[in-house]
């Protein structure tokens, strides 16, 4: 079923119009309507001038009468006006004393006013009408409805746009405007939009009707409107953003540390610097830091404008105003608890009490205890009055197979079809080599040899037949994490290494590991130090070797918790987009066609991203704190941007050729040759990313249906040029941006955002707790070195006396492990008003008969899709996604319902 956002428009009866125009506004339009209605009857015993000017008007209205809504004769016109209660925002305090109060409030105070699309052509000025109060006439659930009456002349014109103004001390959530009186039916506004008090800003906010046009299409009434509201939306670029405020602009990442607290919470600046590149954020305009100038005062305001902001129903999934004190309160609850922070777990069946028993929480005061509710409902179970327990619910993995974790074939394919599908790369050269300056970091040379691998590439004689039949793959952490090494091992309780994992594919078609490799630089005085790690099953000595292999793994799969997190999540998607959002907002008017495609891609990123900066990705932020890289986090998702990110290697097909996962085969379904046959997130992506282009292509076509047009918008270039140039400005220069001359390049571009903002976005994000909320199976930090990097005789005889005490002291503490385990559920979390891709319908679609169709093609491919998913979780045959024990691969299946899900593809990075 296609739903919109704004699903409560209504339809009004026609009122009786009179059809002179002459028109008075205020309570005597009845009478005034009567007078009309009488000059008119009698106008053949008028004088011949009269009846020339009414020969005139006739013509006039006849020559109009084909355009939409156009008024040929003076008729009463009614706006039905319906305003959102929210009891839990802004407008809480007065939601509190019921629907009269609202009813008193705005009935005296929302303010409208209606403009033609036509100027007046005496004065060549926008026709308006006077300004008229909204009177209440009804409620409808979470709703107030108000109505007002409107008298137009025959000359008014096409209404275009609602000028809407709030003489009220308190912020007003209008949903919807609709006029009704003309003979083509309703003419609809959807607004979505908080608007301020007039004593706050005294601008009149502008709403566009429901009808897109390119700005050189715009209607003349329109331009000046259009033009001005663009110009407020940017801002000035100065003052400090207020809470209240709708004003998009850019800044660097300068708020992520807090030096007036403690001088060891300086961070750097990411962004525009040639050390530390970065996407821009929203600028937040705050003082500089007393002990830093370069970085921003720490705060509570993490600005966002205000329609960014979560709705009620989403606030209630993870509440904007409590979550970081909602985060620490678990950490000061857990302090309480585990008194020694550097804890682990002594034994697994201390790990199964967090899905059975759970924690006991210490007894917190009423007040505390209610926000912890608020923020982790999920995991809070009260036994009794005076038992508090924090208890997880059992991972979806956990749940098919205990110890799904131990599997090296479970370890191999997670890389197809888990969490991270976007690090696995077919290995095209040999030796293996390092690109990093070997007078730093050693000698670039692998010590993966082929005397390690060919003795298991069961079939193929050497290593280089193996290649050229494209069947070794590698994910590869070492010259991005090496640098970071002798850093990262300063801090005390984490350690890290430069790794290199290679895999083999069997005739089965699964991954097989064959060997890890661990380098550490010269540091210390030390030497470089790497070794390589084989499956215990293809070792020749005793079961240590099998210990050290699941160490070696360890540090691995924290290698790769921390790039998915800060690259293929955050990076690629969270902060990447953001850039494109400011943009759209700043460059494309609301009334125009792309950003009404786009719109439904944007919904509450630059809010989520807020809550990032201030819980997640700042010092001493739940990734600081539970995270191998530690403090050096965001300098490696810098680094990553630098040497990695490329727009046009977002693109799905794009990716999967630049890892060598796929080439160009015009034959091929999709266009593209898989070499792994069953790639769960390739195969399905795939099929998102075709519905994607066909629709968006679609769609640019029609209004796009040459060159020149896409060449000749000047809101679109400087769309795409402020996006290259300013919100991915570090990049500006570099050769790969795709130009924006056809439609073609503009479908691609478009198909490309909106990819990353869902389909991209949810393979990464809702499998997060399946996979990571049994943290032995995906540890995001490894605490201790391998104990054969420096071998002690005291580290090795604890190795060979306790080895499930050695690794389980390398694996997060109790502290980290729960930590990140309450925070992969919320971000796992599907909120109620989620809404999907293919199933939400902007309303300016449905009123144009050639985009309803073209998306209501998109929405049943969709459905379809869900079908195939299906048919191939079921097929025995493809073992990366069926199996004994293996959870299904659902990521791309475009629905879900609310909750830890494990599939569904929201159209924006809404959580």
């Amino acid at each position: 079923m296609l739903t919109m956002r704004s699903s409560h428009v209504h339809q009004i009866s026609v009122l009786n119009s009179s059809s002179f125009p002459l028109y008075i506004h205020g309570k005597d339009t009845h009478n005034n309507s009567h007078r009309n209605s009488w000059f008119l009857k009698h106008c053949k015993h008028s004088s011949p001038r009269q009846r020339k000017v009414h020969r005139c008007m006739k013509v006039v209205m006849a020559s109009t009468s084909k355009n939409t809504n156009t008024i040929t004769t003076s008729q009463s016109v009614k706006a039905l006006v319906t305003v959102k209660q929210n009891r839990g925002g802004i407008l809480g305090n007065l939601l509190n004393g019921g629907l009269d109060g609202i009813k008193d409030l705005i009935g005296k105070t929302l303010v409208l006013q209606l403009v033609s699309d036509e100027l007046d052509p005496k004065t060549n000025s926008e026709r308006k009408t006077t300004e008229s109060n909204v009177q209440k006439s009804g409620t409808k659930e979470d709703e107030v409805q108000y109505e007002i009456r409107f008298e137009l002349a025959a000359s008014f014109g096409n209404v275009g746009a609602v000028l809407v103004q709030n003489e009220d001390c308190n912020e007003v959530f209008l949903k919807t405007i609709v006029l009704d009186g003309f003979s083509n039916g309703p003419l609809h506004f959807i607004c979505d939009s908080w608007i301020q008090p007039k004593s706050q800003n005294s601008q009149k906010r502008v709403f566009f009707a429901n009808k897109l046009y390119l700005p050189s299409e715009t209607p003349s009434g329109l331009r000046k409107l259009r033009q001005e509201e663009l110009v407020i939306i940017r801002g000035n670029g100065e003052g400090e953003r207020k809470n209240g405020d709708r004003i998009y602009d850019y800044d660097v990442y300068n708020d992520l540390g807090d030096p007036d607290t403690n001088i060891d919470l300086k961070r750097p600046v990411l962004g525009a610097t040639t050390q530390y590149p970065y996407p821009r954020r929203c600028r937040t305009g705050r003082n500089p830091s007393k002990a830093d100038s370069l970085s921003e005062k720490k705060g509570s305001n993490f600005y966002v404008p205000r329609d960014e902001v979560f709705s009620e129903i989403k606030q209630t999934q993870f509440i904007t105003t409590t979550v970081s004190s909602g985060v620490s309160l678990v950490l000061e609850s857990l302090d309480a608890i585990l008194s020694d922070q550097d804890r682990g777990f002594v034994s697994f069946e201390d790990i199964d009490t967090l899905y059975k028993e759970g924690i006991h929480l210490p007894q917190l005061q009423a007040n505390a205890l209610n926000l912890l509710q608020r923020v982790i409902p999920k995991f809070l179970g009260v036994i009794n009055d005076t038992q508090n327990l924090l208890r997880f619910d059992t991972p979806e993995a956990l749940k098919r197979d205990r110890f799904f974790w131990l599997s090296d074939e479970q370890f191999a394919r997670e890389t197809l079809a888990g969490v991270n599908p976007y690090s696995i790369q077919v290995v095209k050269e040999w030796p293996l080599k390092s690109k990093l300056d070997p007078q730093i970091y050693g000698s670039p040379e692998s010590a993966i040899t082929r005397e390690v691998i060919e003795p298991q590439i069961i079939g193929y004689c050497t290593v280089e037949e193996a290649i050229k039949q494209k069947k070794l793959f590698m994910l590869d952490y070492h010259d991005l994490f090496l640098p970071f090494v002798s850093k990262v091992r300063e801090i005390k309780g984490t350690t890290l290494y430069g790794s290199r994992t290679l895999f083999f594919l069997t005739e089965q078609g699964t991954l097989k590991p064959l060997a890890i490799e661990l380098t550490r630089p010269p540091m210390e005085g030390k030497p470089q130090w790497k070794q390589v790690f084989k499956p215990s099953s293809h070792s020749n000595s005793h079961a240590t070797n099998l210990w050290l292999w699941r160490l070696a793994k360890v540090h691995v799969l924290a290698h790769d918790s921390g790039y998915h997190e800060l690259v293929s999540h955050w990076l690629r998607t969270h902060c990447a987009v953001e850039p494109f959002i400011i943009a759209t907002h700043r460059q494309l008017s609301t009334m125009h066609p792309i950003y009404r495609l786009l719109h439904p891609h944007m919904r509450y990123t630059m809010e989520i991203n807020s809550l990032a900066r201030e819980v997640l990705i700042s010092a001493n932020g739940v990734i600081e704190t539970s995270f191998s890289p530690r403090k050096y986090s965001m300098e490696i998702s810098s680094v990553a941007y630098d040497q990695l990110w490329q727009f046009d290697l977002q693109a799905l097909p794009n990716d999967l050729i630049s890892r060598g996962m796929a080439v160009a085969d015009p034959n091929a379904p999709h266009g593209l040759k898989l070499t792994i046959e069953d790639y769960p997130f390739a195969n399905d992506g795939l099929l998102i990313w075709d519905a994607i282009k066909e629709w968006v292509s679609e769609y640019v076509n029609h209004y796009y249906p040459s060159p020149s047009t896409v060449e000749s918008d000047q809101e679109l270039q400087a769309w795409w040029t402020e996006i290259r140039t300013v919100g991915h400005g570090d990049k500006a220069e570099e050769p790969w941006w795709p130009n924006l001359k056809t439609p073609e390049d503009l479908a691609e571009i478009i198909t490309t955002i909106a990819w990353v903002a869902s389909a991209h976005h949810a393979a990464v994000n809702f499998a997060q707790y399946a996979y990571g909320g049994y943290f032995p199976n995906r540890p995001t930090i490894a605490r201790n070195n391998i104990p054969t990097e420096d071998p002690y005789k005291e580290e090795l005889e604890k190795l060979i006396n306790s080895p499930e005490k050695t690794f389980l002291e390398c694996l997060p503490s109790q502290i980290q492990s729960t930590l990140v385990m309450v925070v992969l559920n919320l971000l796992s979390d599907h909120s109620p008003d989620e809404e999907y891709i293919g199933q939400y319908v902007e309303q300016s679609w449905v009123e144009n008969p050639t985009i309803k169709l073209a998306f209501e093609r998109f929405s049943t491919k969709l459905k379809e899709i869900e079908g195939i998913i299906d048919s191939r979780n079921a097929d025995t045959n493809l073992k990366n996604r069926n199996g004994a024990g293996v959870v299904p691969y659902e990521l791309m299946k475009p629905f879900s319902g609310p909750g830890v899900t494990g599939k569904g593809v929201p159209y924006s990075i809404s959580i």
